[in-house]
């Protein structure tokens, strides 16, 4: 599903800190690791194996809520990392499912930029590792469309050329958010009475979406049956790698920061070499590496500024200044009010 090639070179250093951990032939050599199918290196685990002798059992979710399920039923066993955007690993340390992270064990954390310990949902990274980062808005073809768009209600109330071209995503956190943010409201609102005012914009705007769509919206770009649809920076650029005429904006009324991270299990018994694998991740080749393949920013200074700066001119949104990007509201645990985002996410989808 990724357009781009896997980078061909092997990895260096990782034996060096696997003896850094002080693992020896008594530690664990296997790894359960769950992530959204295609959102790492096809090779990743191989590539890690092959530098560390340690072997990776990759399974996929198609959700946070997916994993979230799994893992609360179970207490997190069975699982050693998995990777959940920033709500739902802020939801895991309340649980206490979630590992405190050594950092002792994370040398290659000096590679992040300094805004990606400021994240207010976990400062100073104490249960959680960014992986990826960035924005939610609006990606079109700007062949297709009469003027840019602009707004989220260019989306949500569209004009009548672009009625029935539009895609919306179905993701509770990022449907709402679109209408939250429409509506002048936090990405992260709970007051039922602006939820309600919520329901009633999506509801209404089903007259004229095409489709809600989490994984082949830019593929409708692409040939033409969508115009406008809403979505993730980074899966915008899949549309833009076979379509230069596709665009990403980010709305007047401003965006949310997402950041999908990496959470060790606190029940794992593999701590040590989950940290191993994380600090493999951080490895400067390595995220670079990651960002050639899934084309997401992440929050690895040493790994941007490597990119070739062709990338960045192809996906102008990679480079997007980490400060700017921290002056947008960052999605947080609603607690509670997560229900209530899930129920409003059925309600609207089952509406006539």
């Amino acid at each position: 599903m990724k357009k781009t090639a896997i980078a061909k070179k092997l990895l260096a250093g990782a034996p060096a800190a696997v003896l850094a951990l002080g693992l020896g032939p008594a530690a664990a050599q296997s790894l359960v690791i769950s992530n959204w199918d295609g959102y790492m290196p096809a090779d990743m685990a191989e590539q890690f194996e092959a530098e560390t002798g340690i072997s990776i059992d990759v399974a996929n979710h198609a959700t946070n809520e997916e994993i979230m399920g799994k893992v609360t039923a179970s207490g997190g066993k069975g699982y050693d990392v998995i990777f959940v955007s920033s709500p739902f690993a802020e939801a895991l340390d309340k649980l206490g499912i979630a590992a405190k992270l050594d950092h002792s064990m994370l040398p290659n954390m000096e590679n992040l930029y300094p805004e990606a310990r400021e994240l207010s949902y976990d400062e100073g990274l104490n249960f959680s590792m960014p992986y990826a980062w960035g924005t939610t808005g609006l990606c079109y073809r700007s062949d297709l469309v009469s003027e840019e768009p602009d707004s989220w209600m260019d989306l949500l109330d569209p004009s009548d050329d672009l009625a029935g071209k539009v895609t919306m995503l179905s993701t509770d956190r990022w449907m709402i958010g679109a209408a939250a943010l429409a509506k002048g409201y936090s990405v992260n609102v709970t007051e039922e009475d602006k939820l309600a005012e919520v329901k009633d914009l999506l509801v209404s705007a089903k007259e004229d979406l095409l489709a809600y769509d989490d994984t082949t919206f830019y593929s409708k770009l692409v040939s033409g049956e969508a115009s406008l649809v809403h979505a993730w920076d980074g899966w915008c650029n899949y549309g833009i790698a076979e379509n230069s005429d596709i665009k990403y904006t980010i709305p007047e009324e401003g965006t949310d920061l997402w950041v999908d991270t990496m959470v060790v299990m606190a029940s794992s018994e593999n701590k040590e070499v989950a940290h191993e694998f994380i600090n493999y991740i951080l490895g400067a080749d390595t995220h670079k590496w990651v960002v050639e393949n899934i084309l997401y920013k992440v929050p690895n200074k040493a790994s941007m500024e490597a990119l070739d700066a062709s990338m960045v001119e192809t996906y102008p949104n990679l480079g997007t200044d980490p400060a700017d990007m921290l002056e947008y509201e960052m999605l947080r645990d609603v607690g509670n009010a997560q229900k209530d985002y899930s129920r409003l996410k059925t309600e609207v989808m089952s509406a006539q």
